[in-house]
């Protein structure tokens, strides 16, 4: 591919085929990019399988004008991938998914869950926001999450599944793979699960952002 390392793509298209095989997407659900300059990224492209991702499913596109550079079209969702790594420079990747336990709490209406159920949440991926429905694809969807992922770094999208983001692509797919177990736990709970208590959340908090403000 033009202008792209053939190590990056290699590394790009191996990241997709992880995420699929730890079933945080389902056929053609689910979406992830990179960003591989100033004003560029990777994306996976329209309808396209993650778990069989090949080069040609790859789409180099600009995050300032949300459009292919390279003749193939992204998927639906460019304009949360590329508002979020504008809005976001500290970050490089971006993934949308959609796993079972995650998305049956997406798909409730519950106000306020308490998501910090084990030590990883709070100190891998911190507070979790949830957005209203709006529809695939459009700009009041990508609007809203890139909004969101401002302050987060786990957006869910209610009766839709979730967006993560993080420095590289095994701290988003590890984001993923927590937040589901986290959901797992407290749907197979059935109201029966104790959260952490506060001051034990915000300790981990706290260790969190002393994490990220020292680089490490």
């Amino acid at each position: 591919m033009k202008d792209v390392p053939d190590e990056l793509l290699k590394q790009f298209i191996e990241a997709c085929h992880d995420a699929a095989r730890r079933g945080l997407v389902r056929c053609s659900s689910g979406n992830m990019s990179l960003r591989i300059g100033e004003d560029r990224m990777l994306v996976t492209a329209t309808r396209s399988w993650m778990g069989r991702l090949s080069a040609e499913d790859v789409v180099v596109c600009s995050i300032g004008e949300q459009r292919a550079l390279n003749g193939i079209k992204p998927s639906a969702e460019i304009g949360i991938h590329a508002g979020i790594l504008e809005a976001r420079p500290d970050v490089n990747v971006a993934m949308h998914f959609q796993t079972p336990f995650a998305s049956t709490l997406a798909c409730r209406k519950v106000e306020d869950i308490n998501y910090y159920v084990i030590p990883e949440i709070p100190f891998y991926i911190g507070p979790v926001a949830q957005i209203p429905y709006f529809s695939p694809g459009s700009k009041e969807l990508a609007e809203a999450v890139t909004e969101a992922m401002r302050e987060h770094d786990m957006v869910v999208m209610s009766n839709h599944g979730q967006a993560t983001v993080a420095r590289d692509f095994d701290h988003a797919i590890q984001n993923a793979e927590f937040f589901e177990l986290a959901c797992q736990i407290i749907v197979q709970g059935a109201g029966k699960v104790t959260p952490m208590c506060s001051d034990a959340a915000e300790q981990l908090l706290a260790m969190r952002r002393d994490a990220s403000s020292s680089g490490a």
